[in-house]
């Protein structure tokens, strides 16, 4: 009985390692614009190498697109023999040539489209249903081509046609890769389709030899954006691997639907802040090294600036185009209490144009830049921010007057740094540059203007990573009418009675990550905004495209909140796997009368909820800048006539 038992073990054990269940393949034939590329040091990806992100673990992808080949060269060196000895029923071929079958002075690629090009289709599609696999076939991907007048050039000839026509001919499913391409790159505009492709200056990767102004290959931010288009066609057209294709952490949305960010990359050059005469001392002020540090940097076409271990004290840095703001760990950057180095500048304020302090870090209409490392800036925010005696105790309501100085309100419940900034308070102007007003208008209240601390304004191509922000005058993290943001690891800590301290504020803005990062502050925690009133509805500018995942908000007003400031409207966000632990709100949307603007397509999922004083969701439409955990003897804003 026991051999028996035993034989029987061995006999299923080897039926099973045999003959397992085996998942299907989609074989992915073709040129450089999809083939596999090195990951190391290296900017080109093919659509192909991200094509699997957007597939279930229930489908194999095996690449064979291989650089510089056509459907003749591809076939002659037997790479077609290699993929069909491993083609099995119930497979996938997705078959794109074109781009150098074009080359009709290269006898080993060239394929004529209407003959030879067309033959070895037909070759693909026959041996690939003969192993009882499906022929998927690709239009050729688009090159970036403008003309002198901004008009975009089709450099493919008849090939996306005879793809087509052999289509038709044989009842093959096409995804029509050249039109959908194009209609992005056109959608982008001349400029901004660079991202798609190589457009990179000389020293960015050891890999790369002088520069690189590449229409055809991919960025891995283009690689993606064509992968999707894919994905796109295959769910429109119901393909039979659509039910392959992964889902996102929505419902709704399949994972190649959510918004793609481009990711900036630097010179390799570096420059250290100690060589232009910084001192780590905690009592120097350095504005003037730092930023020639940057200045010079930015002459040699940009590179990083690095801030080593150490106390460094600065007034205003001025950010240029190009520059990775580098701060080691052990860096910190001190913010200089001294009003006077933060003049009067043309800035905004709660959505509106304004008068306002120069913010601590400033970045205005530049590309490609980042602060990264695990150093903080310290932006001296108890010099500034107005405090209620309500949220202190005795002792440290007395203590901050003494450390700080300043005045009272007549009623001696609130503290300014200074008559100035208490006169300021008692005029109810934030500074709007309206009606005539000029920046000396606003000099005898100065010091009521609190600079945001990061103050980032139409910029593309924003990086921020592992850094820290902690005691901000006002904002803390203000991005502005700027695209391609991506926010990696960022913590912000202001005090939990900050006035006005909103950890990150995204306005008007578009295509932007915010992944894993930490926030624990006196007002909103990631606030999205996008203008106010009149002037934010004339703008029209919404926010949009946001990704908005692993992140834990602590103390704060709201978690994710939507407004008050969004007369140009929100839409597409996607918040996911995030904690709120202690916010006073969890999830945060408000307005009030007359603001008007359009917020749709909120998506949020999984986002945990422990120890909120108030809604965990909430939708104040009579918003009246109250907190909205009331102190005692205080009254609640949710309603109007409470």
């Amino acid at each position: 009985m026991k051999k028996f038992l035993l034989i029987a073990v061995i006999s299923i054990s080897g039926l099973a390692f045999l003959s397992p269940d085996k998942k299907p393949t989609i074989f992915l034939i073709g040129d450089s614009t999809c083939a596999n590329k090195p990951l190391e040091d290296n900017p080109e990806r093919g659509w192909g190498q991200l094509l699997p992100e957007y597939f279930t673990g229930d489908v194999e992808i095996q690449n064979h697109a291989v650089n510089g080949r056509s459907t003749k060269s591809f076939i002659n060196e037997h790479r077609w023999d290699t993929v069909m000895s491993r083609l099995k029923a119930g497979d996938f071929v997705m078959i794109q040539f074109g781009h150098n079958d074009e080359k009709s002075e290269d006898s080993t690629r060239s394929a004529p489209a209407h003959t030879l090009y067309k033959e070895n289709l037909i070759r693909f599609i026959n041996d690939v249903r003969s192993k009882g696999a499906t022929p998927v076939l690709i239009t050729p991907v688009m090159r970036r081509s403008f003309d002198a007048q901004g008009k975009f050039t089709d450099t493919h000839g008849d090939y996306p046609a005879v793809v087509k026509e052999v289509g038709l001919q044989l009842g093959v499913a096409v995804i029509d890769l050249h039109q959908s391409s194009e209609a992005l790159i056109v959608k982008e505009g001349v400029e901004d389709s660079k991202r798609f492709f190589l457009h990179i200056p000389a020293g960015h990767f050891k890999t790369q030899k002088g520069v690189r102004e590449d229409n055809t290959h991919f960025s891995e931010y283009g690689a993606r954006s064509m992968a999707s288009l894919v994905c796109q066609s295959i769910k429109e057209q119901h393909l039979p691997m659509e039910k392959y294709l992964a889902p996102s952490d929505f419902k709704e949305k399949m994972a190649f639907e959510l918004p793609k960010v481009y990711v900036p990359h630097f010179k390799k050059d570096t420059f250290n802040i100690l060589n232009y005469g910084a001192i780590a001392d905690g009592l120097t002020l350095n504005s003037a090294a730092i930023n020639k540090a940057i200045d010079e940097c930015a002459k040699g076409g940009g590179g990083t600036v690095v801030v080593p271990k150490g106390s460094f004290v600065t007034g205003p840095i001025i950010m240029k185009s190009n520059i990775n703001l580098h701060l080691d760990k052990g860096a910190l950057i001190i913010f200089t209490p001294d009003f006077s180095q933060y003049p009067l500048v043309a800035s905004t304020f709660e959505g509106v144009q304004a008068a306002r302090c120069q913010s601590p870090f400033t970045a205005e209409n530049l590309e490609n830049i980042a602060i990264t490392g695990e150093g903080i800036m310290d932006g001296n925010g108890f010099y500034w921010r107005p405090l209620k005696k309500d949220k202190q105790t005795e002792t440290e309501w007395k203590a901050h007057q003494k450390k700080y100085g300043g005045v009272l309100t007549e009623d001696k419940k609130t503290w300014y740094s200074s008559a100035k900034a208490l006169k300021g308070s008692l005029s109810g102007n934030v500074g709007k540059l309206d009606a005539g007003k000029t920046l000396k208008d606003y000099e005898d209240v100065k010091d009521f203007l609190r600079p945001n601390m990061i103050r980032i304004f139409n910029c593309k191509n924003i990086l921020i990573q592992d850094v820290t922000f902690e005691n901000s005058p006002a904002w803390t993290t203000h991005i502005q009418e700027s695209q391609h943001i991506t926010l990696i690891n960022l913590t912000v800590k202001n005090p939990w009675f900050g006035t006005n301290n909103d950890a990150l504020d995204l306005e008007s803005s578009r295509n932007a990550m915010v992944l894993g990062c930490h926030f624990d502050t006196g007002d909103d925690g990631i606030c999205i905004k996008s203008g106010r009133d009149e002037e934010g509805r004339r703008k029209g500018l919404a926010t949009k495209d946001v990704i908005v995942k692993n992140c834990i908000v602590y103390h704060a007003h709201g978690g994710f909140v939507v407004g008050s400031e969004m007369s140009g409207g929100a839409n597409n966000l996607f918040v996911s796997d995030c904690n709120f632990i202690g916010s006073d709100i969890g999830l945060r949307f408000k307005t009030t009368r007359g603001r008007g603007g359009m917020v749709e397509n909120i998506y949020v999922n999984n986002v945990n909820m422990k120890d909120i004083p108030a809604e965990a969701i909430l939708f104040d439409m009579y918003y009246m800048a109250k907190d909205p955990v009331v102190l005692s003897g205080e009254k609640g804003n949710h309603l109007p006539w409470k």
